[in-house]
């Protein structure tokens, strides 16, 4: 009886024939009228329901999920629905999703024809990373006549993890082997000179210099074949983020950490595509992963796998045992890409002196972020004094995140101050502007 359920037009119906009852109190001759509706309505009711019961398995439901989901992204989820009955049915389908989404009012309607299946696609964006479970699929079964309901409850659980974001990856890879990384908005920096050795001869895509052109190769092949030389390769970019307190900033329902994560893993991908090798470390209060840096396949499995499981953590970050891992563990002169936050221009100085020794055997950009809450105050007008004292204190703070960029720069420190939304982008541009003046 869980799986029963009488529809509106049922109480809608009964309704009307309560009312004609209690008007045949007054005018006797309507009896017989509600009886016989009352009778018709209950035989209704009950051949509705001996058709919707008529198979154990009327409705089959599965769920296709990817065994990982990407952080910020659009992940599809399709739900198939197979009809078991020689009719047509109207179908409700609620799908218990992972608790992290908060979603309870989830529901698809539609039509399967008789015998036949259907597949209702949809995309969720998670916006943590971890362990997502999702429950059992609910449909909801309407029989022929409408008069009655029937739920099926198909045990459906499904265990996916979140990772992060492995489809801004592959789209940031696709668009450098085809050399299109103007597309995703990466500015395209002149190279300061050119490697003379040679190194093989390929096919001409776009974005090849036509000076290397082999004319040789071209009249043999019959398509235009260019040289390839070599670039500065191997060189060491690691990726430094901060999981101190500082990163636990929210941004349009993820943290910083988790964006830092996620340029950390393009940024990483596409030096390995660029022929350099790309490690990791990340810190807290103590230093917490390393990965040295290497160009070997398995290493951007290793990455993905470690970033999966960064939290951010509520203390203060210690630079010192910063420092001491990277002189210890990182012996060649590397581009080390620091991804942190500081929250006044004290905060920086604090800090600053490390930086400098770091910035001293390594080449060190320090990705700063960029408070985009303040920056919607700024934009506002102020309507009374309230307003322009908060909108003075916005700004202020906003000089001093431009101040941190200046300070680090007087130091021979590369700065970028960047919003968590263009962070991929900016950082990209800065590693290619860094590669192609041959700084690294």
């Amino acid at each position: 009886m869980r799986s029963f359920y009488l529809n509106k037009i049922v109480y809608y119906i009964g309704g009307a024939i309560a009312l004609l009852y209690i008007i045949s109190y007054f005018q006797p001759v309507y009896y017989p009228i509600a009886s016989l509706l009352l009778m018709l309505l209950l035989i209704a009711v009950l051949a509705d329901t001996l058709l919707i019961y008529s198979k154990k398995k009327g409705i089959i439901a599965t769920r296709t999920v990817p065994d990982r989901l990407s952080i910020g992204d659009e992940n599809k989820i399709s739900l198939h629905l197979f009809n078991n009955y020689a009719y047509p049915v109207a179908v409700s389908v609620i799908d218990e999703l992972p608790v992290q989404f908060q979603e309870r009012s989830w529901i698809r309607k539609a039509t399967i024809p008789g015998n036949q299946s259907i597949t209702i696609d949809y995309y969720l964006k998670p916006l943590t990373r971890g362990e997502y479970l999702f429950e059992a699929i609910h449909v909801m079964a309407v029989a022929p006549l409408r008069l009655t309901t029937r739920m099926f409850t198909i045990d459906a659980k499904k265990s996916t993890k979140v990772y992060p974001s492995f489809v801004q990856m592959r789209r940031f890879q696709l668009l450098a082997i085809s050399n299109r990384l103007q597309d995703a908005g990466v500015k395209k920096t002149p190279k300061l000179g050119h490697s003379m050795e040679f190194d093989n001869i390929k096919e001409y895509v776009r974005g090849d210099d036509y000076r290397t052109i082999n004319w040789k190769a071209t009249g043999r092949k019959g398509s235009i074949m260019v040289n390839n030389y070599t670039d500065e390769k191997s060189q060491q970019i690691i990726c430094v983020i901060n999981k101190g307190r500082v990163m636990k900033m929210p941004f349009e329902g993820m943290t910083l950490l988790d964006y830092a994560i996620n340029a950390s893993l393009v940024l990483a991908n596409l030096s390995i595509v660029k022929q350099d090798k790309a490690g990791l470390i990340t810190f807290a209060e103590n230093q917490d992963s390393f990965i040295p840096a290497d160009k070997r396949p398995g290493q951007m499995n290793l990455l993905l796998e470690t970033l999966y499981k960064q939290q951010t953590r509520y203390l203060e970050a210690d630079y010192e045992k910063l420092y001491a891992t990277v002189r210890n563990k990182i012996t060649s002169r590397s581009l080390l890409v620091l991804f942190t936050n500081f929250e006044s221009i004290e905060g920086l100085q604090r800090e600053l002196p490390v930086l400098k020794r770091m910035a001293h055997y390594h080449l060190l950009l320090v990705v700063i972020f960029e408070n985009t809450a303040i920056k919607e105050l700024i934009e506002s007008s102020a309507s009374n004094l309230e307003e322009v004292y908060i909108k003075t204190i916005a700004e202020k703070f906003a000089h001093e995140k431009r101040l941190m960029v200046k300070e680090l720069q007087q130091n021979g420190i590369l700065g970028i101050l960047t919003t968590p939304q263009q962070l991929t982008v900016n950082t990209i541009n800065k590693y290619l502007e860094l590669k192609n003046r041959a700084w690294i």
